[in-house]
């Protein structure tokens, strides 16, 4: 059986700085400068409502952001959040009036249909299912890469052992770490990262304050 660390708790991050810091003088020395991990999840969201959202925000600003969703959310009126049949019910048209390209809107209706087959998985069956298994899954849906879904496994299912290695911002802070003429690349992250386990999750925390 396949563990499922999913422990964000301020134990938790308390028990994965004392492991950074004693790795070496550069990560003491950045934790000391940065203070306690102040990172917050949305565990109450259900995978689709996240996934929904993730797509609405990417490749733009909070603010652009928050207007786009802001106007899709405005469509439903009676509802915190349009279930997957009210996504799929309205039309295209008007959902495009609120901002969305025609990619996104194809992704977010992908969600949602794969939501409604079963794809996507509710929050209880995903709490049973290990980081690659969640990856692989959802990683199929037009429009939805690995960082997608790994921040979806930070920010909502509370994991604690994920390193986004594509993340330009986790490779940077790296280097700005180290005092490194290049940041390293996606392989070689992975295999560095491989010392911050089981804490990598707060690890990418800390890098992304070091760009």
């Amino acid at each position: 059986m396949v563990e499922i660390i999913s422990d964000l708790s301020s134990g938790a991050f308390d028990r994965a700085v004392e492991h950074l810091c004693e790795l070496d003088t550069d990560w003491a020395r950045h934790i000391q400068t940065v203070g306690a991990c102040r990172h917050q999840a949305k565990p109450a969201r259900e995978p689709y409502e996240a996934l929904v959202r993730a797509i609405a925000y990417q490749q733009l600003h909070a603010k652009a952001g928050d207007a786009i969703l802001g106007r899709l959310l405005s469509l439903y009126p009676d509802a915190l959040f349009p279930s997957p049949a009210q996504l799929l019910e309205t039309a295209e048209d008007s959902q495009r009036a609120c901002g969305f390209s025609a990619a996104k809107l194809a992704t977010i209706r992908g969600i949602a249909q794969a939501a409604i087959d079963g794809l996507v998985p509710t929050r209880a069956e995903a709490t049973l299912l290990s980081d690659d298994q969640l990856i692989e899954r959802l990683i199929s849906l037009r429009g939805i890469g690995r960082w997608t879904v790994e921040m979806f496994l930070i920010y909502t299912l509370e994991r604690t052992d994920i390193l986004p290695i594509d993340d330009f911002g986790i490779r940077e802070g790296y280097r700005r770490l180290k005092g490194l003429d290049k940041s390293p690349t996606p392989r070689e992250m992975r295999e560095i990262g491989k010392a911050w386990a089981p804490y990598r999750t707060v690890a990418a925390w800390y890098l992304w304050r070091c760009t």
